[in-house]
């Protein structure tokens, strides 16, 4: 159970206990936030439930611009595109087409590349940074007090013990155990039932990247890997059985042939799996000193291919401000660690909405749906503002966080990859520093901007004709901007 939360101190140097940070899961949230964490030379213990090793051929396969962006921020991106399958066109319900060269960003595709890739970068980041990685330890519980997390565990050879830490992070997916110690609803319900994936191997090629429709009563979508894997995903009314139901190949294809009209010949599967989808959100991203973090906070459709991502990003807006409290660096350290939940909920909240709007589009059988499917995708197929706009919610790089009240534009929202004199701006937040943006050969006005936790990287435009001046926070987003 949860213990009364505690309160924060300018500055966690007290070395009494085993951890700075304990992470509970390695997924790919718990896995970035544990790399940053230890990046920025503190202690940091990653429990893991699964053994060392343990193969990972999940759901996630698609990785959106704004993720690229963070992993570009920690010198990851170039080879994790090398490894995968850049898709610069989205064509979903035969009539709607979204063109992903639009997106402004060095990164203007989906990638396609199973999970278990991204890890292994993020895994070998960690560890090259210092982190502590326990497999086949589980948490049994946790509670805290006013200056620390205690975390039960269980070890590989069943022996329990306890880890004193300053904060513990949940990344322990949707049957999440951090959360459910702390005692939190994970309110919602299933939006589909019955599921499918595989990875198979097909005979004839689709005729494009990627392949999506619904016709009612079945849809299928279909991408490829790169490495002759294709990931299927697919839904048939006619088959609604619990997931602990026995997949054959053979259910594949008839989905696959009813909404795509073909199933490229698919053979020799690797892995098919039977799930259901939920829409849940945890009320509070925050309990004292705990934080929970992708699917331990919110789980929804896939559809979209946001899960992964939306959780990476949580782990990116979470890290640094950690980071800067355990450092002493935070001049309000509980309003930095409250922003965590007020930013990131509704995002997590926003994502609920659009990948249920688009799987139930998917499923749509009424005259009335099907003529709002037909209608919309031919409307953000020509209105190029709109289809920006929805590239850049489902991409992520059109996410943007409440600024303050009198704020100047663009502060609260993503920042590009700006030019600068010193070099591209995501090379320089590979430091985990704020950047200040300023007009060349010119002193900052800087009146008015917020105070910085830690040291500060300056640099200054490319462009010599740009006169105004950013302050970018290490997760890409301006904290504040002026003329």
């Amino acid at each position: 159970m949860a213990g009364k939360p505690g309160r924060t101190r300018s500055a966690d140097t007290d070395r009494d206990t085993d951890a700075d940070v304990v992470v509970v899961g390695a997924g790919p949230t718990g896995l970035l936030a544990a790399g940053d964490l230890a990046a920025a030379g503190l202690r940091v213990v990653v429990l893991e439930r699964r053994p060392r090793g343990t193969g990972n051929l999940t759901r996630a396969f698609g990785v959106h611009a704004r993720t690229l962006e963070l992993l570009d921020a920690r010198a990851l991106a170039d080879e994790l595109v090398g490894k995968g399958t850049p898709v610069t066109r989205l064509r979903l319900y035969r009539r709607l087409s979204l063109d992903l060269s639009l997106l402004r960003s060095r990164f203007p595709f989906l990638l396609v590349t199973p999970q278990y890739e991204v890890e292994r970068l993020l895994e070998r980041r960690a560890v090259s940074a210092g982190a502590d990685f326990r497999y086949g330890t589980a948490l049994l519980g946790l509670r805290q007090d006013a200056d620390t997390v205690t975390a039960e565990v269980s070890g590989p050879e069943g022996s329990r013990s306890a880890l004193r830490a300053r904060w513990l992070v949940g990344a322990d997916g949707v049957r999440s155990t951090v959360r459910e110690s702390l005692g939190l609803p994970f309110p919602g319900g299933s939006v589909i039932r019955s599921m499918v994936l595989a990875d198979v191997r097909l005979g004839d090629d689709p005729p494009r990247s990627l392949m999506a429709n619904g016709t009612g009563d079945a849809f299928a979508l279909v991408v490829p890997f790169g490495d002759g894997w294709y990931r299927v995903m697919g839904w048939s009314r006619h088959r609604q059985v619990p997931d602990s139901e026995p997949v054959a190949l053979d259910e594949v294809r008839r989905f696959t042939r009813r909404a795509l009209g073909s199933d490229f010949g698919m053979h020799d599967p690797r892995w098919i799996s039977r799930f259901h989808s939920d829409e849940r959100q945890v009320p509070a991203y925050r309990t004292g000193r705990v934080f929970l973090a992708g699917d331990a906070a919110h789980v929804h459709s896939p559809a979209g291919g946001q899960g992964m991502n939306t959780g990476l990003q949580d782990a990116a807006n979470l890290s640094w401000k950690l980071a800067a409290v355990l450092r002493g660096e935070a001049p309000d350290p509980e309003a930095l660690l409250d922003s965590y939940h007020a930013e990131r909920h509704p995002v997590g909240r926003t994502v609920l909405r659009s990948s249920g709007a688009i799987v139930r589009l998917a499923m749509a059988r009424t005259p009335a749906l099907l003529a709002v499917r037909e209608l919309g995708g031919l409307f953000l197929t020509a209105v190029r503002p709109a289809a920006a706009r929805a590239l850049g919610q489902v991409s992520g790089i059109g996410i943007a966080y409440r600024a303050e009240r009198g704020a100047h534009r663009p502060a609260g929202r993503r920042a590009p990859d700006l030019a600068l004199t010193e070099g591209r701006l995501y090379e320089l937040l590979r430091q985990g520093r704020f950047v200040l943006v300023t007009p060349r050969g010119a002193a900052a006005a800087t009146e008015g901007a917020p105070a910085v936790p830690g040291r500060l990287i300056r640099a200054s435009w490319a462009n010599p004709a740009r006169r105004d001046t950013l302050l970018v926070r290490p997760d890409g987003h301006i904290a504040w901007a002026r003329d």
